[in-house]
């Protein structure tokens, strides 16, 4: 199973982060490249333990409808979400937050998917599709900086 791991440190404290990472309006707004909309279930705000997003985005040029579900949350060191419906065979996106001091986050992303389609989906994980999840979440995590970091 293909595994991104992303390191972000932030100068912010652990709430900030923790809540800015779950927010539905910050995560279109990291998303624009693929007119990512909330469309079912949580569409605005702060998602939480046991609640369901629907997300529309267009990816390699074609739109596509997903759902995730956030599965663990203790806030403000974890949360999951994991792929309910949608392109993936499956995906698991660990969010863990780390208290360096009062004004200062580690924020470690732990994605895993599987792609459908058995070995053609291994070669696509491989030629294209990790690649372009690694920058479609170091863009969120930017994203996610810069508001954590702005007064």
């Amino acid at each position: 199973m293909p595994t991104i791991e992303l390191i972000t440190e932030i100068n912010a404290p652990v709430e900030t982060v923790f809540n800015l990472s779950r927010s539905i309006d910050l995560h279109m707004e990291s998303t624009k490249q693929t007119g990512e909309r909330a469309i079912a279930g949580r569409t605005s705000g702060l998602i939480g333990l046991n609640e369901n997003v629907t997300w529309r985005a267009r990816h390699f040029g074609i739109w596509q409808n997903l759902t995730s579900k956030i599965t663990v949350f203790d806030f403000p060191f974890l949360f999951v979400d994991e792929m309910v419906s949608g392109a993936f065979k499956s995906f698991t996106h660990e969010h863990h937050f780390t208290v360096v001091d009062d004004k200062h986050t580690v924020m470690r992303d732990v994605f895993m998917f599987e792609s459908p389609l058995g070995i053609l989906g291994k070669l696509v994980n491989r030629l294209v599709l990790k690649r372009y999840m690694t920058r479609f979440l170091t863009e969120r995590n930017r994203v996610i900086k810069a508001a954590a970091e702005t007064p």
